[in-house]
């Protein structure tokens, strides 16, 4: 196998990468990382020393690919499928990577400083982080009014960011009822199937995550 996966089946950014993988079929290993386990902190960070995953093992190029949408690119270089997941245009494919960076920074980011806090113990301004949702929920809603996925008719490296941002997001902060078009968007990414595959292998490690009782019954 040329690509090996280094990812924890919880982890949000983790299921970002597997969503694109699962939608061109891509074949790849697995090497799931407990940083709990000295024995495999030690092994991602002898691979990309920051410690963080997901990374890519690119056996045949000799190369190890960090960060999320940075390895989506590569695959959509060297591993191409039939889902392409940054445009061909020039103009198209930068607003996908707005809209990437978009559910990373503003949905991500707010969610995982109060799952951090919660973990830790740590404080943080909960009511700062939840209107930093708001903010973003809001511009969802009006730009998916007139559209099916989030930069047109077509899935795309935007969807794959945004589909386990707005998943976690909703167990710190649930949708406004009065937004059906976010909520309709929630429901097309779920009912994709490698967003399926990807939320039903994560179904053993949901008791691991701090918001478990906040999580839809259906997805449990």
């Amino acid at each position: 196998m040329s690509l090996t996966l280094y990812y924890h089946p919880l982890a949000s950014f983790c299921h970002k990468v597997l969503i694109a993988l699962y939608e061109n079929g891509t074949d790849f290993d697995r090497r799931i990382i407990n940083l709990g386990e000295e024995a495999d902190r030690a092994e991602l960070e002898a691979i990309w020393p920051l410690c963080k995953f997901p990374v890519l093992r690119d056996h045949e190029r000799h190369r190890d690919v960090p960060e999320t949408s940075i390895i989506i690119e590569y695959l959509d270089r060297h591993y191409p499928g039939t889902q392409r997941m940054i445009p061909a245009d020039w103009d198209d494919a930068q607003d996908v990577r707005l809209w990437d960076r978009f559910f990373d920074q503003y949905v991500q980011g707010p969610m995982n400083t109060i799952v951090v806090a919660h973990l830790t113990g740590l404080s943080c301004d909960q009511t700062k982080e939840r209107t930093k949702l708001k903010t973003a929920y809001k511009m969802i809603e009006k730009r998916m009014a007139t559209r099916s996925w989030m930069c047109g008719e077509a899935f795309s490296l935007a969807d794959c960011a945004a589909a386990p941002a707005l998943f976690y997001a909703a167990t710190v902060l649930p949708f406004p009822e009065e937004y059906h078009h976010l909520q309709s968007y929630f429901e097309r990414l779920v009912a994709r199937p490698s967003v399926k595959q990807v939320l039903d292998e994560s179904k053993p490690y949901f008791s691991m995550y701090p918001f478990a009782d906040d999580i839809p019954e259906r997805f449990l």
